[in-house]
């Protein structure tokens, strides 16, 4: 038998050297095929988002000539949207969109929020609930704003249950209220869709914990659902609030802007169509676009910021 070789074993209680490895050779790959791969995506955003809002800022700058080549007239069309010969179809349509825009994601919330209540109860035909409950989301918009239509004709199935003969579509409230029913109908279910999910995240032992320490049904609801859900209510409200800023196929089917239901989106699409003012209706999609910005900025830094940071934090833990 031969000697162990002791010539070349470390000594006792040193540190083995270990391979170097290397990281700046892995995180240069990394990044690369990150690139790689968000690049159809990038291309694509560029494409349908980038180039349209780039196109529209640029044509704002420039006047609408029924006849030769538009001319640069600077913030001219801006200055007509907000005080000029536009400014009062542009205030109201905004105070319109801010009124649908607030009512609606209220309503949805707190009724978003019971449906998701109910949904997550376990008790039998709890599918089907949810089944039935889903499926106005489910619907196109066009499609509802068709049936809502329908069922507020003057002899239509609203005026029947409620015991009235109210002309929906004849006067200013009515018409506002009309669309505010037909949105909170199709939209309150993803509220609660979004609702139901943060709910199911909460374990079960601690409304068990709760309950034995004498807690009541209202004491666990505010104390334990509430805070544990609030990330995903906020989330629906912060989805909910950005798409009802853009509301448009909606007001334009039911009501077609009459009677002071006119919104901002519908108010783009009027001028730069119908009208055939591209310049106009390039510095009003311009302004409603940092109106949107403008909302959801505000909206992540109050009522966000605090859920965002709490969901890093304990991710870090």
């Amino acid at each position: 038998m031969t000697a162990p070789d002791t010539a070349s074993a470390p000594p006792p209680g040193a540190r083995t050297p270990r391979p170097r490895r290397r990281a700046g050779g892995e995180r240069a790959t990394e990044r690369r095929l990150a690139a790689l791969l968000l690049a159809p995506m990038l291309a694509a955003l560029g494409l349908v988002v980038a180039y349209p809002v780039a196109s529209a800022v640029y044509r704002s700058f420039f006047d609408d000539p029924i006849g030769g080549e538009p001319a640069f007239i600077g913030l001219r069309n801006y200055a007509d949207a907000l005080f000029g010969y536009g400014s009062e179809g542009f205030w109201a349509a905004l105070g319109n969109t801010a009124v649908f825009t607030v009512v609606t994601v209220v309503v949805e919330t707190l009724l978003g929020l019971v449906m998701a209540l109910v949904m997550h109860r376990a008790f039998r035909g709890r599918g089907i609930v949810r089944a039935s409950v889903l499926l106005p989301w489910a619907l196109p918009t066009a499609v509802s704003a068709v049936i809502w239509g329908w069922m507020l004709q003057p002899d239509g199935i609203v005026n029947a249950l409620i015991g009235a003969e109210v002309v929906w579509g004849g006067s200013e409230w009515p018409a506002k209220w009309s669309i505010i029913f037909a949105e909170v109908w199709k939209t309150a279910p993803f509220v609660a869709l979004l609702i139901l999910a943060g709910l199911q995240t909460i374990p079960p032992h601690l409304y068990e914990a709760a309950a034995i320490d004498g807690a009541s049904a209202w004491r666990r609801f505010t104390s334990i659902t509430l805070p544990l859900a609030k990330p995903a209510i906020v989330v629906a409200v912060l989805f909910r609030t950005l798409d009802a800023l853009r509301m448009y196929d909606l007001p334009q089917i039911l009501t077609g802007g009459a009677n002071n239901t006119e919104t901002l989106s519908m108010l783009v699409v009027r001028a730069a169509t119908s009208e055939l003012k591209q310049g106009y209706g390039g510095a009003l999609s311009t302004i409603t676009f940092l109106f949107v910005f403008l909302c959801a900025f505000l909206l992540i830094r109050t009522i966000g910021a605090n859920v965002f940071a709490g969901i890093r934090e304990e991710g870090t833990r």
